[in-house]
C-alpha cells in the first residue's frame, strides 16, 4: 500500500459540529481530572503532555501533515511551547484553589485578550461586538473575582492563577498564529506538546520533588481525553465552522465543569457567580461574531 493510501482520511465537514461539541465536552472534564489525580499540579501538567506526545505524533503522521521545521520556525515553536507550559502550570495550580466552573471560565479569557492585544499592539479597530465582549468580560470577571474574595483568599488566588493562565495561552495563540502557514495544526500541536513537556520536567522536579502520581487513571484520561481526543477534535472542527458556532460550542465547557463542581464538591454558584458566568458566556459568543482581520504586514510570509 502506498504512503498516500495509508494516510488517515478525515471525515466529511458535516461531522465538524459533532466533533466540536464532543471535543469541547472532553476538555470540560480536564479540571475535574486534575483534582482526581491527587498529584502535584505541575507534575500532572507534565504527564498530561508527556503521555500525549506519542499519540499526537501518530495522528499527525496518519493525517499526512509534514513534521518538519526550519530553524526560525523551531524558535517560534519553542516560544509557543514556553507559553503553553506556563499556561498549563498556572491553570493546574489555579484549579486546585478555585471552583471548577471559575477555572474553566477564567481560563477562556484568551478569547477576550486576543482582540485586546490586536488593538493595543497592532492598532486594529475594535468593532462593536468586540468592544461589547470586552466590557461584558470585564464586568463578569470582576463579579467572579469579588465573589471569590468574599469566600476566601485561596479562592481568589486560584482565580488569579486561572486568569494568568489565560494570559499565557494568549501568548501561545499569538506564537502559533505565526506558524500557521509553515506547519499543519496536528503536527504543530504534537511538537509544541513535546517541547512543553520537556520545559515542565525541571519545574516538576525542582518545585514538587519528583514525578510521583497519586492516581494514574485520571492522569492518563487527562492526557488522552483532553490533550489528544479533545484538542484533536477541536483542531479538526474549528477550520470547518463559523466563529459564532465555535463560540457557542465552547460554552459547553464551563456548563459541564460547573455541574461537576456542584455535584462532586458542593460548589453551588450563588446569584453573583451566575451573573458573572452569564456575562462571560455572552462575551465568549460576542468575541467571535466578527473576527478581526490581521493587517497584511503582520502576516508571516508563505513558505
Amino acid at each position: 500500500m502506498s504512503t498516500a493510501a495509508a494516510r488517515l482520511v478525515l471525515p466529511a465537514p458535516r461531522l465538524a459540529l459533532p466533533a466540536m461539541l464532543v471535543g469541547s465536552a472532553a476538555l470540560a472534564f480536564g479540571p475535574w481530572l486534575v483534582r482526581l489525580a491527587e498529584t502535584p499540579p505541575i507534575t500532572s501538567a507534565f504527564w498530561r503532555l508527556a503521555l500525549a506526545v506519542v499519540p499526537l505524533f501518530v495522528l499527525a503522521r496518519l493525517t499526512g501533515g509534514p513534521i518538519r521545521l526550519t530553524a526560525a520556525s523551531f524558535g517560534l515553536a519553542a516560544l509557543a511551547a514556553a507559553f503553553f507550559a506556563a499556561d498549563l502550570a498556572a491553570w493546574h495550580l489555579g484549579i486546585m484553589g478555585t471552583t471548577l466552573g471559575n477555572a474553566t471560565l477564567l481560563a477562556n479569557g484568551a478569547t477576550f485578550l486576543l482582540p485586546l492585544w490586536g488593538v493595543v499592539m497592532l492598532g486594529q479597530r475594535l468593532g462593536r461586538p468586540g468592544a461589547a465582549a470586552l466590557v461584558l468580560a470585564a464586568i463578569g470577571m470582576a463579579l467572579l473575582l469579588g465573589r471569590s474574595a468574599e469566600l476566601s483568599s485561596a479562592n481568589l488566588r486560584g482565580d488569579l492563577l486561572c486568569l494568568l493562565a489565560a494570559v499565557f495561552y494568549t501568548g501561545y495563540l499569538i506564537s502559533v498564529d505565526r506558524l500557521r502557514f509553515s506547519l499543519a495544526a496536528l503536527p504543530l500541536l504534537a511538537i509544541v506538546s513535546a517541547l512543553a513537556a520537556i520545559m515542565l520536567l525541571p519545574a516538576a522536579l525542582v518545585f514538587e520533588g519528583g514525578l510521583a502520581v497519586g492516581h494514574w487513571t485520571p492522569v492518563v484520561a487527562l492526557a488522552l481525553g483532553s490533550q489528544v481526543f479533545g484538542q484533536g477534535l477541536i483542531v479538526y472542527a474549528i477550520s470547518h465552522l463559523r466563529p459564532l458556532v465555535v463560540g457557542l460550542s465552547l460554552l459547553i465547557q464551563p456548563i459541564i465543569s460547573a455541574t461537576l463542581g456542584a455535584l462532586r464538591y458542593g460548589e453551588v454558584p450563588g446569584p453573583l457567580d451566575l451573573a458573572g458566568a452569564l456575562l462571560i458566556a455572552g462575551a465568549l459568543v460576542l468575541a467571535r461574531l466578527k473576527p478581526m482581520p490581521t493587517p497584511p504586514e503582520t502576516r508571516p510570509p508563505a513558505p
